[in-house]
Order: structure tokens, then sequence, then C-alpha cells
């Protein structure tokens, strides 16, 4: 089977700005992939380009194995699309919005009802269905666009900052939800600025700045990337900064009792440092390690241009345009 997605040194230019700029990316069928970046690095130009928003400049670009331009149809049919902005019909009723959606698809009247009423109901909107778009609170709107990407019962479903705005419970009932769709094997293409919900959902993160691609790995994998923190009390203060022979320390400091260590892989240096310090007359008397988050390694990745997969600098200039992507493929 083709994966869900398969990019092959994508590029799609706006005069002399590259918003992409040679993007090559996998996202295995099933999968949950997460795609973070900062502002402009070219996430929503990609989006656009796999449900037919934008037409590439060059490179291949597929879902399923369909060609986004020569099979746009096949393309676009397994795709549900959640984006950022708001772009519903707000005169009818969002149980008539839904079906009109599952209509443009090929659903008939009556099979689209069923799944106006399934999506609905299923983020917690069926009492709500003969309200206009516009009544809506903030948090229902969200709600919302998640059951109209769910309606046509979508091989892919592309979320673009799905939980941008809400609180926290709405934003736990969301990743419940999607979870639950992942679980049913659905492929889930996340973006999100909330780092957290990434580490949280995301079997695979690929991050990308610039419209290319920095790296790919698990949560996990980029963590562990980051420096942690290993604090070491010790029952009296050292005459001087002890020496801890291990190459994953970067530094050690001492202050009063205290010794501060940054290390990579802190929690496997922790014995290490326990045996050298007690071998040189310390006797360590509590531990504390503070793991790098993934907002850290992130950070860290799109400032300094991290270990590139694929020859990318890290240089960062703003190819993403809003007022640039509504360009429709025929």
């Amino acid at each position: 089977m083709p994966p869900a997605i398969r990019t092959d040194d994508l590029v799609k230019e706006y005069g002399d700005v590259r918003a992409l700029d040679g993007l090559s990316i996998t996202v295995p069928e099933g999968s949950f992939f997460g795609l973070l970046g900062p502002n402009g690095a070219g996430k929503t130009t990609f989006i656009n380009t796999l449900v037919g928003l934008v037409r590439k400049t060059s490179g291949t670009a597929e879902v399923f194995g369909y060609d986004v331009e020569d099979d746009y149809r096949e393309a676009r049919d397994a795709i549900g699309l959640a984006p950022q902005e708001y772009n519903v019909d707000r005169f009818f009723p969002i149980r008539e919005v839904l079906m009109h959606k599952a209509g443009y698809h090929g659903v008939s009247d009556e099979e689209a009802a069923e799944r106006a009423a399934e999506a609905l109901e299923t983020v917690g909107l069926d009492g709500k269905a003969e309200t206009r778009f516009d009544w809506l609170s903030g948090g229902m709107k969200r709600r919302f666009m998640l059951a109209r990407a769910m309606v046509t019962d979508p091989d892919l479903l592309i979320l673009d900052e799905p939980t941008a705005g809400v609180d926290v419970e709405l934003r736990h009932d969301l990743w419940e939800v999607i979870r639950g769709l992942n679980d049913d094997g659905t492929t889930i293409l996340l973006t999100t600025h909330y780092i957290e919900e990434a580490e949280r959902l995301c079997d695979e993160v690929a991050i990308i700045d610039s419209g290319r691609k920095v790296t790919v790995a698990t949560p996990d994998q980029l963590t562990e990337r980051g420096t942690d923190e290993v604090t070491l009390t010790l029952d009296a203060a050292p005459a001087a900064t002890p020496a801890i022979d291990d190459n994953r320390v970067d530094s050690v400091a001492v202050d009063g009792r205290t010794v501060t260590l940054r290390a990579s892989s802190g929690s496997e240096v922790v014995p290490v440092a326990v045996r050298q310090l007690e071998a040189a007359g310390h006797r360590v008397v509590d531990v504390d390690v503070a793991r790098t988050s993934l907002e850290d390694v992130f950070v860290d990745i799109t400032r300094t241009g991290g270990d590139a997969t694929d020859g990318s600098t890290g240089t960062h200039d703003d190819g993403e345009r809003d007022g640039e992507t509504q360009e429709v493929s025929p």
C-alpha cells in the first residue's frame, strides 16, 4: 500500500519567494503525524498543495498514491480538512452545511443526513444541529470544523491548528475525539503551535523551516537530542567542582551542596555521576532530573537549523503569505 502522503522535492514559488523549497516527506498510512514549524515555515502552503488550493511549482505530491493534480478528484476525496480559518457558509444550519459537504463528495442525501448526525454527535454538537454557524460559541465552532472534516469519512484527516484559542477542557475533549479516529484507522496530519499537543498525540513529528524539512523523528527521539539538567545534592559542600567523566555531560557547576550537570540522557547519567561522586568521598542525599521538553528542542532546532536531513541551513525567510494561498487547481 502507498503511504498516506508522499512528497518528493516539492517546490512552491511566489515570485522570488520559495514557500516550499524541495520538501520531501512521507506520512505512513494509519499514523498520527505532526507537522511543526515557526510562522512562515510553509505548513499551510504544504496543506493547500495537498488539497488542491495551491498548484505546486515542481516536484511530486501524492495522497494514497494519487497525484494531487493529475488525480485531483481521487486525492481530494480521500482527505478531510479542518483549516485554521473559518470558511463556512454561515447562512444555513450546521446540519445542512455538513450535508452539503458530504453531497459534494458524491454521498447520497440519505447517507449524508446520517453522516451529519453522526459527526455532530461525535463532537458533542448533536443538540445544535439547527443552529447557524455564526451563533455558535468559539469552542463550538472548533468542534464543528472537526465535524465537517469528518463527515466525508476520509482516510486522511488534516487538522491545521484544531485547538487554537480553545480552553484546556475542550482541548482535551478534542484530543480524545482525534485519538479515537486514529485508533479506528484514520491517518492524521496535525499542525499545531501547542508543542504539548504534538508530544502527546503524534507517533512522528516533522519539523520544517523556510519550506524545507529540518528533521523527522518521534517525540521521544527529539527530546533525547536535548540537554537535561541533573541536580545532585551532597551532604556537604565540596571544596572544588567535582569532575564527572562521561561524554554525555556538557557542564558541571557547584552552588554550595548542589552539583548541577547539563547532560544528554540525564537519567542514564545519574548512576554514573553518583558512583563517581561517592568514589571521590562525597555522599549524594538527593537527585533530581529535569528533562528537556519537545518545545526546548523545537526552539533550538528552528533557531540553529538543527541537523537538517535534507541540506537545510535553517535560515528563515517569510515564505508563507496568507494572501497568496488561494490559487485553485483546475
